[in-house]
């Protein structure tokens, strides 16, 4: 039987069969990935290893944002000493794909320029390489020095280790390495057989991005039991969204500011963040949007008092808001530590494979809302913020005009939801997942593309889970932003970034 050349999908659409996804050689699959990858309008969102018996199934996933399709297909081989030809040396951004690989089924690739562990999992394949024993990079030279931050930090800073190669203050080289948390989110999303303890599950995988990685798992559930949600609770998932974003990006500006010691700037943005979470919490009694959005419906459905105060919080927010970015964005002193500061080039994030606002703020208009909308976005186009400076500015410029974009995108959907019937739909707990299936789901969070997948088998269960959180791509780049910068400039190039720790050390 001829397979086809791949199945394509669309986000948060019908699940695939198993069966239709093709199965090539690797020298086929190599050729279609590298020819695939050809079109910047094209990139990886993901490519990992599903063992099962006697053999390793590979599976592709390469997104087009130019027609909103999703192409998927795959290769498979036996377990034995496996050694696949590289494709990090023409196709850059599946650098981490590999390494992760690499890292959980011990698959060598030859001619990947560095297999770095990518967070040394709990159940890694080989159990004998640990962080006690693990070889940094090293130049030797009498005139470097080495400096190393972490893992344990200061104040509530998750675990992570930061190891600086300096000549005087100017920083060679930063080598990250994270994986000091061993949770093992993917295996408990299979292990928990509870639809409620998925979705916690799901909240809990970055803490501040609650909403946006519960909303991609809801999305995954409902594409593989078919259960279709009302305009209305699409438009209140959107609004939750935003409010994240907005909430996220105000209170990452008061941190910049913080870190080159504006202190107004940091206690008016402090306030503001605050009055934005609180309008969450009084949604849903939770801050960070937890318990707000489950697959198939609601147990806090937007009610119009609400939303009268959200709009008064909103245009307050927006007013002083605008107040205090037009004091940061016109102090010399303050624009001295952001301007030409940690740039990432374009070509460097495209060769990255880097996601949201690190794409976004290198002039790449890379947003899931645009180019694989879902939720209500489908109805609602939203058109990216972007930068073309890439440095400590354009992330922080980039904050300013997506969260006033947030406040338009939130005061607009409130209008359009005032205008449809409150039909409200409670979660769904007892469902039927399609079975022998393969589904993805995408959202734009306010960092960038999460991605959620999932398989199941013949009975409906699912037997395989993934997650993707953009900070897997965009770590990187924060190493390749401090480079050839002063040491001291890594606290406000690392706030710029603001990657999650915990969304890579799954």
């Amino acid at each position: 039987m001829m397979h086809p050349l791949h199945s394509e999908i669309k986000n948060d659409s019908f699940p695939l069969d198993l069966k239709s996804v093709p199965v090539f050689e690797y020298d086929v699959f190599y050729d279609r990935v590298s020819d695939l990858l050809k079109d910047e309008a094209k990139h990886c969102i993901a490519y990992y290893g599903v063992k099962t018996t006697g053999s390793l199934k590979f599976y592709c996933c390469i997104a087009d944002d130019t027609n909103a399709n999703i192409t998927v297909f795959s290769h498979e081989h036996n377990t034995n000493k496996l050694v696949l030809k590289s494709l990090t040396p023409i196709c850059e951004p599946l650098q981490i794909f590999e390494r992760e690989i690499h890292e959980n089924f011990g698959v060598e690739f030859d001619g990947h320029p560095w297999l770095k562990p990518v967070r040394y999992s709990h159940d890694r394949f080989e159990q004998s390489l640990r962080i006690e024993n693990y070889p940094f990079y090293e130049i030797k030279s009498e005139e470097l020095h080495e400096v190393g931050v972490g893992p344990i930090h200061a104040g509530v800073i998750e675990p992570g280790h930061f190891r600086f190669i300096c000549n005087g203050e100017k920083v060679l080289h930063l080598e990250i390495q994270l994986g000091y948390q061993h949770r093992g989110i993917e295996k408990l999303f299979i292990e928990k057989k509870e639809p409620l303890q998925r979705c916690i599950l799901s909240e809990s995988i970055a803490g501040d991005t609650s909403i946006g990685h519960a909303l991609t798992h809801s999305q995954l559930i409902e594409t593989l039991a078919g259960i279709e949600v009302s305009e209305t609770l699409q438009i209140e998932r959107c609004i939750a969204l935003e409010m994240e974003r907005l909430a996220v990006h105000i209170g990452d500006t008061a941190a910049l500011c913080g870190d080159v010691a504006y202190q107004l700037g940091q206690v008016v943005c402090e306030a503001l963040r605050t009055a934005i979470i609180n309008t969450t919490q009084l949604w849903c009694g939770n801050r960070f949007g937890k318990g707000l959005v489950r697959p198939g419906g609601s147990n806090y459905p937007l009610t119009s008092e609400v939303a009268d105060e959200m709009l008064r919080v909103l245009s307050d927010t927006n007013r002083r808001w605008g107040e205090i970015c037009d004091r940061i964005y016109s102090l010399p002193s303050l624009l001295a530590r952001f301007e030409d500061i940690g740039v990432v080039s374009r070509q460097q994030a495209l060769s990255l494979g880097a996601v949201g606002m690190a794409a976004r703020s290198c002039g790449i208009p890379r947003d899931v809302r645009e180019t694989h909308p879902f939720q209500f976005y489908k109805s609602f186009p939203v058109k990216p913020m972007t930068c073309e400076t890439g440095d400590v500015f354009a992330r922080s410029m980039l904050r300013n005009l997506e969260a006033r974009e947030s406040v338009k995108i939130i005061t607009e959907l409130l209008a359009i939801w005032r205008k449809k019937s409150r039909d409200i739909q409670r979660p769904v707990y007892v469902y039927k997942l399609a079975p022998n299936s393969f589904a993805l789901s995408m959202v734009e969070g306010w960092r960038g593309e999460i991605c959620h997948l999932a398989m199941t088998d013949s009975a409906g269960n699912i037997n395989h889970y993934k997650v993707k959180d953009p900070s897997m791509h965009n770590w990187m780049a924060l190493a390749l932003a401090v480079r050839n910068q002063e040491i001291s400039d890594f606290p406000v190039c690392n706030k710029s970034f603001d990657l999650s720790y915990c969304g890579n050390d799954l």
